[in-house]
Parts: C-alpha cells; structure tokens; sequence
C-alpha cells in the first residue's frame, strides 16, 4: 500500500461528479468498454476471460472479496478522466493541495537549538506549485518515499519557515512514522 499516492487518488475522487458503477457486472462491463475487449480485463484482474463474459452478462452477479477490491479500485483508477484531470490542474495551478497528516516531524538545524523530531498533528495548505510536483511525480511513477520528499519540502517552505518569514536556517524537515495522512483538493 502507497499511503501518499492512495491519498492524491482519493483526493482527486472526490472531485467525482458521479459515483463509480455499484454492481460487480456493471463494474465489469464499464472495464470491457474502457480496455476494449474481454481479454484485457481478465489478464488485468487475473481471472479467466470466461468468467468476464460471464459477469458481462449479468450470469455472475457476486465476486469473491479479493476480486470486487481488484474491480473496484481499477474502476476507480479509471472512472471520469476529465474530471480527475481538472480537479489536478486546478490544484496545481490556482487552489494548491491541502496535507493533513499526524506523523513524527522534525528538521536539521544549526546547533543550539531544539530539532528533536516530535509527534505532531498538521493540516497545511500547500501552494499549487507543490500540488503540480506531486502529481507529476504520481504520473512518473514516482515512489512513496520521493513523494514523501515532496511534501516535506512543502512542510518545511509553508509551515517551518512561514514563507521565508522565519527559520532560515533550516535545513532539512524529516517526516517519519506517519500515522495518518489525507490529502485535499
């Protein structure tokens, strides 16, 4: 599981105007249309393309747990492709992405004072410009551990040094121990 990149997904879903399809058969045949075939959908869920047709044709209508999670979340990764990519563009040109997290925070700084990371609560606002580097850092395939930079750099610029208003001397702001994690558009 990728805490950061399920977390920009979920946020962009909620940009959705429409809910995803409810029934597995539904699901099934909204995947058929998008891949553009029965065989596709199969390798991808790792079933037989038998049991696909038999889903398309409403003669399967209940999937094992493990196989509604898989054709869920594949719907999801696929459901509304305009709206997801408005929802991102927006973020990371006018209304930025806002973090709420709980995790261990700390930064390098000079010595003589207090850079003991320490367990905090933050909801921040960050600006567009750090919504635009974690999204095209999602789209390249970016890990959890890189997207975690990211925001950490964001951390440290909006909330550490105020904008440039305080802590200078910051150096590097370390996000460890995550507890909890959401992102919002």
């Amino acid at each position: 599981m990728t805490l950061f990149g399920d977390g920009l997904d979920q946020a962009v879903q909620k940009a959705f105007t429409r809910p995803i399809p409810k029934s597995a058969p539904a699901q099934m045949r909204y995947l058929v249309k998008q891949l553009k075939g029965t065989k596709p959908v199969a390798q991808m869920l790792r079933i037989s393309q038998r049991t696909v047709e038999r889903y398309v044709k409403d003669q399967i209508k209940k999937p094992r747990p493990d196989l509604a999670a898989r054709l869920e979340a594949e719907v999801k990764k696929r459901w509304q492709p305009q709206i997801r990519a408005k929802a991102k563009q927006r973020a990371a040109t006018t209304d930025g992405i806002v973090i709420d997290t709980r995790a261990r925070i700390g930064y390098t700084a000079p010595i003589g004072t207090t850079d003991d990371a320490r367990l905090r609560h933050l909801t921040v606002a960050l600006p567009p410009q750090y919504a635009a580097r974690l999204f095209d850092a999602q789209q390249q395939g970016a890990t959890d551990q890189r997207l975690q930079e990211i925001a950490a750099e964001g951390l440290k610029e909006v909330y550490f040094q105020d904008g440039g208003r305080r802590a200078g001397s910051l150096e590097e702001v370390r996000f460890t121990d995550i507890e909890h994690i959401e992102f919002d558009l």
